[in-house]
């Protein structure tokens, strides 16, 4: 007899675009976290799986959770593959490593530390989006569960993910100075590790101890607040760059060697810079936040820019299904697909770029030199309700067709003008809309923002 309750009345809102997501305590606990896993162990059943992988990370309230997903996972009949305390990266390297599809990261990756969550997969597709955990939703809504008697097996990958790594990057003769911050979220279990193996680095780590009330910043470092320490220590140590991991391990955020934000998009360029010639798909994959920089600089190079939609999952899975070399969204995640099985790994993004300045006498600055640069703002984000976010983009959608503006709906609204453009979508992971703009002059970029941001208000 299992000590944990079924739930009939799980708020339908924590079923995100691509996750699962909630505050611990709340909508979320560990009855629940039993009934999502009685009903994602007979919902991977049912499509012919015997078997799946189970993560967490480093949040106080992961390993009850992982517990009460593995009974009930189990009491649904199916095995479970159980990867203990990992990034996100490591579980996805699971994935592929151990030949296991489906599975369950228990993570809430970069939100404040009362969340938690999951990240989903059914099948060989990746992690679940969009109507995918809707269908979800309404399987779990119904308490139709199988039971049985699945076993649980504990295996550890960190050995062959640092030796996958390790075998991924091949570094020139310049020695690179990089400080590293993993916000005291989960890469703080591995990061160290992964640097020691390189002697042409030196590393300066902070904030590499696991610490889940994450005591020094919030450990998102696309946002730039968020890596005030991380600035600072690269200019105290005349390093040759920052690079900043978010809570679960799967995004990046760099810093110069002037103590500059370097946006994912303005990464992508370099990474672009050092790669198109080298292959044979220029397909450029990134998400409707990027810079017109990086559009312009694609095409400069010879490749096709492909715009679409945000959402690690969505992206994910376009990178599998139209084999894209490289793809990147601003958030901080990015995929290659060469010599690396395309899985969006923080730390292996700070090393690729280490590996490009490994092999120039250039900084980062230099590497960025020629690019056609606009005005940007930041991502800003609004505070709704999950009920109300989607009803004010339609809002917003139907006013740039009255103004018969050029608009790409794909993810929200984009509209796009000759001097610049604007964007406004839900957020998938948090009660908020998100805006940005983006202008030829700093003008023109203000003008844009003020008009959309009154019609917000």
């Amino acid at each position: 007899m299992s000590k944990y309750k079924i739930v009939k009345d799980i708020n339908p809102n924590i079923f995100r675009g691509y996750d699962i997501r909630a505050i611990y305590g709340q909508d979320l606990n560990e009855d629940i976290a039993y009934t999502i896993g009685l009903a994602f162990g007979s919902y991977v059943k049912s499509k012919g799986y015997d078997k799946c992988l189970v993560g967490h990370d480093v949040r106080t309230s992961s390993k009850p959770l992982n517990k009460a997903m593995i009974t009930g996972i189990t009491n649904s009949g199916l095995n479970v593959v159980s990867l203990g305390l990992v990034t996100t990266p490591m579980y996805y390297f699971a994935q592929k490593h151990l030949g296991i599809d489906p599975g369950v990261m228990i993570t809430a990756s970069h939100n404040p530390k009362e969340y938690n969550g999951f990240k989903i997969a059914f099948d060989d597709f990746g992690n679940a989006c969009g109507e995918m955990i809707q269908d979800f939703r309404r399987f779990v809504e119904k308490c139709e569960f199988s039971t049985g008697e699945g076993t649980v097996e504990k295996v550890d990958v960190k050995k062959d993910y640092l030796e996958l790594i390790k075998n991924s990057i091949e570094l020139g003769s310049r020695k690179i100075k990089a400080v590293v911050d993993a916000g005291n979220g989960t890469a703080s279990i591995i990061i160290k590790e992964v640097f020691d193996m390189f002697d042409n680095i030196e590393c300066i780590p902070i904030c590499c101890d696991v610490d889940p009330e994450f005591p020094n910043h919030h450990p998102d470092p696309s946002v730039e607040k968020n890596n005030e320490m991380l600035k600072k220590a690269v200019l105290e140590n005349k390093a040759d760059l920052g690079i900043g991991i978010d809570g679960d391990g799967d995004r990046v955020g760099i810093i110069d060697e002037k103590g500059n934000m370097v946006y994912t998009d303005f990464y992508a360029i370099i990474i672009w810079r050092d790669l198109m010639s080298k292959v044979s798909n220029k397909n450029a994959l990134f998400d409707v936040k990027c810079s017109k920089s990086l559009s312009d600089e694609i095409i400069k190079l010879g490749g096709h820019p492909v715009c679409y939609r945000t959402g690690n999952s969505y992206m994910k899975a376009k990178m599998k299904r139209e084999n894209f070399v490289f793809g990147n969204e601003l958030s901080g995640h990015v995929w290659f697909n060469d010599k690396w099985p395309n899985i969006d790994d923080g730390i292996y993004a700070g090393l690729r770029l280490i590996e490009i300045l490994s092999k120039t006498d250039k900084s980062i600055t230099g590497l960025l030199e020629g690019i056609t640069r606009y005005y940007s703002t930041p991502e800003i984000l609004i505070k709704s309700t999950d009920d109300d976010k989607f009803k004010v983009i339609e809002k917003v959608k139907s006013y740039c067709r009255s103004q018969e503006y050029n608009i790409n709906d794909i993810d929200g609204v984009r509209a796009d003008f000759n001097n610049g453009w604007a964007l406004v979508r839900a957020s998938n992971t948090s009660p908020n809309i998100t805006a940005r703009f983006e202008g030829r002059t700093k003008e023109d970029m203000e003008k844009i923002q003020r008009e959309f941001m009154s019609l917000l208000k």
